[in-house]
């Protein structure tokens, strides 16, 4: 099917217009609440529960074993991996199979039988800060109930104390901001597919001006490609706002490659447009279809995503609903690329599922368009 270049600058220029003259926002009356109280109800936990945790045990002594076993055997920490060193340690949290670091010095267990002060050191992968935040809290705790277990032993003296270093990386502060910034530009875009992709074709319809379209010569490529670019220009022009004002007005820092970043955005935003185009192809109706795209694109991508609530903590059946949302993947990407400078090589599974997504949605709007031109 061939894309006259005329015919679609047209279309583009039509649509523009269209945007320019109507920013309409229109509100769910009863599947907003309704949806909140069901998400929030079932995926609102702020209690965390076996937290992926990797030791460096440099002693490797009873001692040594005993801490890493009260580490292990509490409900909130689970060592998954153990470490040789920073380097690993390091890849282990750049990948997320870690969120916590415990490193035992070489001369621990020495210390303890001597009554002497000793140290661990503690990492917390500060990208999410909340939840480093509870970590530390878990950590601190933890070792409170180790040097009462060393004293009620009387190990040669009572003076005997463990002293945490905690050190958070990728987010050193633990700034909330840092972890919320991201994850707005996530919502920007959810935004722009409910508000104004969802409606664009339906308005057609409603309009009468569909069947006008359908007279001309526009071609149902010429047609989607038409409103879907004066909607990828605006959704471009709030991701340099957004990313701009998060540096200066929050500080977050762009640790990653900038192009990276926008070059994952764009499949993100691509992939929300066209599902926004599905649902006004499908619907014909601009309020259905805006609730639909609300319900299941704004919400999900705000409380199902990672951005607000660590998806750890929700029930089993609610994380696995997560995968079928390309926000999971998106948010997960944007807080790698932002705080932890990772490149293409760490998050492409993700950016795989993203193209996915994004593909479907391409030729899903062009294929129902089809159907009701026919």
């Amino acid at each position: 099917m061939m894309v006259s270049p005329r015919r679609l600058k047209a279309m583009v220029i039509k649509e523009f217009l269209h945007i320019l003259r109507d920013w309409r926002s229109l509100f769910l009356a009863i599947a907003i609440p309704v949806m909140l109280i069901l998400l929030f109800g079932y995926a609102l936990n702020t209690d965390l529960k076996n937290i992926p945790t990797a030791v460096v045990d440099l002693s490797d002594t009873p001692q040594s074993r005993e801490l890493v076993s009260l580490f292990d055997g509490s409900a909130y920490f689970s060592v998954s991996s153990r470490a040789e060193g920073y380097g690993d340690m390091q890849s282990l949290m750049r990948k997320k199979k870690a969120l916590v670091g415990i490193i035992i010095k070489k001369d621990f267990a020495e210390r303890v039988l001597r009554g002497e002060h000793t140290e661990i050191q503690v990492l917390v992968d500060g990208s999410d800060a909340n939840t480093g935040r509870m970590a530390l809290n878990y950590v601190q705790a933890l070792s409170a109930i180790y040097n009462a277990k060393l004293s009620a032993k009387a190990v040669q003296t009572d003076g005997v104390r463990i002293t945490v270093l905690p050190r958070a990386w990728y987010n050193q502060g633990m700034v909330s901001t840092y972890m919320i910034v991201p994850g707005i530009l996530a919502i920007v875009m959810a935004v722009i597919a409910a508000m104004l992709a969802s409606v664009t074709v339906a308005r057609e319809w409603e309009t009468g001006t569909m069947e006008q379209l359908i007279s001309t010569p526009v071609t149902r490529l010429e047609l989607t490609f038409g409103k879907f670019i004066p909607l990828y220009c605006i959704g471009l022009a709030d991701i340099i706002i957004a990313v701009w004002l998060g540096r200066l007005v929050f500080g977050v820092p762009m640790r990653g490659n900038p192009a990276l970043l926008f070059f994952v955005a764009t499949m993100f935003l691509t992939g929300v447009l066209f599902f926004g185009l599905l649902l006004s192809i499908t619907m014909k109706k601009q309020v259905l279809a805006n609730q639909i795209a609300l319900v299941t694109g704004f919400l999900p991508t705000m409380i199902l995503s990672g951005f607000v609530f660590t998806i750890a903590n929700m029930p089993l059946p609610i994380q696995f609903l997560t995968y079928i949302f390309p926000a999971r993947y998106f948010v997960a990407m944007l807080k790698s690329i932002y705080l932890k400078g990772v490149g293409i090589e760490i998050i492409y599974v993700n950016f795989l599922f993203l193209c996915v997504y994004t593909l479907i949605m391409i030729v899903a709007a062009n294929r129902r368009l089809k159907l009701r031109l026919n």
